[in-house]
């Protein structure tokens, strides 16, 4: 079926469909090695080259793949960084023709789960406000805090970029000047959850994302490392956002022995380990921080 081209190569992961377009008015993209107009249609069987580079063509639903990865504080989400520090895509299993779109960011010293996906359909409608798809953090600050300030919180504080709040607060424990929090909001803007707690002059020392909307962060994901969600749980995300579903076609014993061989490598430096076994991304499968007793356990 023939679709606009800017869509088949958002969906192929090459950026937004904004940025495909600009991408074709400046004569970047070639299909069958003619230079490519806006509001051409291409299909599966053309040829499709973005500044040289070949780009695999799919049908919506097709190949479709979601990894969850747990960054570790340190590690910035850009593809290259021009100070060169590492960044969340450096551990990333390769692709051809296609490329990992990471479905939010999280500055450089928050930790914790990570969405990648091949399609960039999936990932804008993850992404954008409409679809409103809540986000957990479990956060360490230091400071007082009282019942006033949670209650301020919840209520809504006026940052520079607007109204902010938190849906949800939950007390996770501590003593002394530092205690944990679990918080849920539903955006994802520059340091939110960072400034709301400085707006009640409370500091943040600690902060890491476990859920982001009914993905919870397994324990079998170390950090550094990535799992690969399966075809059935990347349906039942997609069926939140109202896309398209993919098919689910048996493997052959020869694709079996492929993704057996990719997945060996989800582990920080290439080490080989067994692959990990498939999870219930929908269960109550959520990392238990809370320590039985105060001070004896670290939240790591």
């Amino acid at each position: 079926m023939d679709e606009k081209l800017q869509k088949v190569l958002a969906r192929a992961g090459q950026g937004s469909r904004r940025e495909m377009e600009n991408r074709i008015r400046e004569g970047r993209v070639l299909v069958n090695g003619e230079v490519a107009t806006l509001g051409d249609r291409v299909s599966v069987k053309d040829t499709i080259t973005i500044d040289g580079y070949s780009i695999v063509a799919t049908e919506a639903g097709e190949n479709r793949r979601v990894i969850i990865y747990n960054k570790p504080e340190g590690e910035v989400c850009t593809r290259k960084d021009p100070e060169g520090r590492p960044t969340v895509f450096d551990k990333l299993p390769k692709l051809r023709g296609e490329r990992w779109i990471a479905v939010g960011r999280l500055d450089i010293n928050t930790s914790g789960l990570l969405l990648f996906t091949t399609d960039g359909e999936l990932a804008n409608r993850l992404m954008h406000p409409s679809t409103e798809i809540d986000r957990e953090y479990l956060v360490r600050v230091m400071g007082e805090v009282t019942e006033e300030n949670l209650a301020t919180l919840k209520k809504g504080v006026i940052l520079d970029d607007g109204v902010a709040k938190f849906t949800d607060i939950v007390d996770g424990g501590g003593e002394g000047i530092n205690r944990w929090f679990y918080v849920c909001l539903m955006e994802g803007r520059n340091r939110e959850v960072r400034r709301l707690w400085e707006s009640q002059g409370v500091k943040v020392n600690r902060l890491k994302r476990v859920r982001f909307g009914p993905v919870f962060l397994p324990s079998k994901a170390k950090v550094g490392r990535w799992v690969e969600m399966e075809e059935t749980d990347v349906n039942s995300l997609c069926a939140m956002v109202d896309l398209k579903l993919s098919e689910l076609t048996p493997k052959t014993q020869q694709e079996k022995l492929e993704l057996k061989r990719h997945k060996n490598k989800a582990t920080a430096g290439g080490a080989r380990r067994a692959p990990p076994k498939g999870f219930d991304w929908q269960s109550n499968d959520k990392p238990e921080f809370k320590p039985k007793k105060p001070g004896k356990r670290s939240f790591r």
